[in-house]
């Protein structure tokens, strides 16, 4: 009897071994799952079912995504296909990044939106401030998906004006990430419930290995908030008291078309998770209406670039400066960029949702197809520093031939894991003439490039493995020279507060952490 288990536990190697080699998946994560299951093989098979295993394709996330679909086409228009799926504004777009576009709103993705006014938001406060305003002011419907909602001074000012308008008769629906906020009592969100918000968890895994599979690695990592259909908030900011005094980010406030979009994902999440609506489809897509910007617009132009070196004022979390001469907050410069960021008028922006179920990886494929085709240059912000090979290559390479590139991630990471990753991959970027800005004082959370005065995107994905693969994200991409002005002058003032690492310092690293970096590296496609 032994020998006969012996021979299955064998065979049960030998096959997650050829599934793991046949998949069509990023090599490198290949690697480290074939090595975990050879030197930890009980351990190892457990943790490849819970974890390893691509799903992108798999029969029990298409089924759970067909009831959205379904609901959708039971209740859609010409008009707001025409908004979501139409390609008529693609014919606004420079012809040089036409194929972009068509590539981000092919298999049945949305589309290219027009008619967009856009604030950009690099301030925490400043988010928080007009988050409080827009939430006030609604008068039909509040939709909120947060990767991370916190228990702390802001997210519990926020969560109480949730419930304010819930008993005021909005309909309020608050859908976040079950595992990232575990550690937050069940009884915050029991509140909610009473007061009328409909709350859903999106990830909620039952202890059996089928459902653990299938959800306990997969992370809503989207920040959305649509309120009345006509204004959408979405980028890297969560919902923390982190963005008043430790980090910065990038977010966007929008009115026009593209809040449809935002609108379709969150609902896409809402019924995924399973929630339910009670409406009929058309309704939650007010798109006939206008909102008044926040701010007054204004044009951008290279021969009248943002001054952002007179902001005078400084952030409202304490008003002092740092060292550099840059406002500062209390751990090291929240910059407040309220005052330099107008909204900007008529904007083509195409809002690119991902998630697991869907056949490719078009975050991914954006970002190559991104780095590909950049002439001058392209600057790139992310927490997060684990490229997947086909990315890795296509930065290098665009290195390479000559374009301008620019990685901004932070100094410290904000985990001990994170570090000595993102550090693995500087030296293969560094040979290859990539320059590197470590950013020093707070931490750089935003998911940020813009490439050739021209392309600007603003996410939720880090460049890792996780966001372009396991990850339920979302990107805005805007076609704008007038955006991209202001993006590129956000780079240049935060690299203010950073240190270019050269070469030659990354080389005269102590031999520890080589060895560190390189054992870490083998496993960081799956951090």
């Amino acid at each position: 009897m032994q020998w006969i288990l012996t021979v299955l536990y064998f065979l049960l190697i030998l096959s997650v071994f050829i599934v793991i080699l046949v998949d069509t998946g990023d090599s490198g994560r290949k690697f480290a799952w074939l090595l975990i299951i050879a030197v930890l093989p009980v351990v190892g098979l457990i943790l490849y079912f819970m974890f390893g295993i691509n799903y992108r394709h798999h029969w029990i996330f298409n089924r759970r995504h067909q009831r959205y679909k379904d609901f959708f086409e039971a209740g859609t228009t010409p008009e707001l296909n025409r908004i979501l799926f139409g390609h008529d504004n693609e014919a606004g777009i420079r012809e040089e990044f036409r194929p972009l576009a068509r590539l981000m709103g092919a298999e049945g993705h949305p589309s290219v939106t027009s008619g967009n006014d856009i604030e950009i938001i690099t301030s925490g406060p400043r988010k928080f401030d007009l988050l409080r305003e827009d939430i006030l002011a609604a008068k039909e419907s509040i939709h909120v998906e947060y990767f991370h909602f916190g228990n702390d001074k802001g997210s519990k000012a926020i969560k109480e004006l949730l419930m304010q308008k819930a008993k005021e008769g909005v309909k309020v629906r608050f859908l976040y990430e079950n595992i990232a906020n575990f550690p937050i009592a069940a009884a915050y969100y029991n509140a909610m419930r009473k007061a009328g918000v409909e709350v859903i968890k999106f990830t909620n895994p039952r202890m059996h290995v089928l459902d653990m599979a299938t959800k306990l690695n997969y992370r809503n990592h989207r920040k959305i908030v649509v309120i009345d259909g006509q204004i959408g908030y979405t980028g890297g900011m969560n919902i923390n008291d982190h963005y008043f005094r430790l980090w910065r980010d990038t977010h966007m406030r929008i009115t026009g078309d593209a809040v449809a979009v935002l609108q379709y994902t969150f609902l896409d999440s809402w019924l995924t998770g399973g929630g339910t609506i009670d409406k009929a489809m058309i309704d939650y897509y007010p798109m006939a209406k206008k909102v008044a910007p926040a701010t007054e617009p204004v044009e951008v132009t290279a021969q009248d670039p943002l001054i952002l070196n007179n902001v005078a004022s400084t952030s409202s979390a304490t008003g002092q400066q740092c060292s550099t001469g840059v406002p500062a907050g209390e751990a090291a410069g929240v910059i407040d960029f309220h005052d330099t960021h107008p909204t900007l008028r008529d904007k083509l922006v195409q809002i690119v949702p991902d998630e697991p179920d869907l056949p490719q990886p078009i975050l991914q494929l954006s970002y190559e197809w991104a780095l590909q085709h950049a002439k001058s240059y392209i600057y790139l912000q992310t927490p997060y520093f684990v490229p997947t090979e086909p990315v890795m290559d296509a930065l290098k390479t665009a290195a390479l031939c000559g374009v301008d590139v620019r990685l901004m991630v932070p100094e410290v990471a904000d985990n001990i894991l994170m570090r000595p990753a993102n550090r693995a991959y500087y030296e293969e970027a560094l040979q290859a003439g990539v320059r590197i800005f470590l950013r020093q004082g707070e931490f750089i959370h935003a998911k940020t490039f813009v490439s050739d005065d021209y392309l600007s995107s603003i996410g939720s994905a880090n460049l890792d493995f996780r966001s372009f693969a396991i990850n339920y994200e979302v990107n805005s991409y805007i076609y704008d020279e007038q955006t991209a002005l202001m993006n590129k002058e956000i780079f240049m003032y935060d690299t203010r507060q950073c240190r270019e690492l050269t070469l030659e310092e990354w080389s005269a690293r102590p031999w520890y952490c080589r060895i560190l970096e390189s054992f870490i590296r083998l496993f960081a496609p799956l951090l």
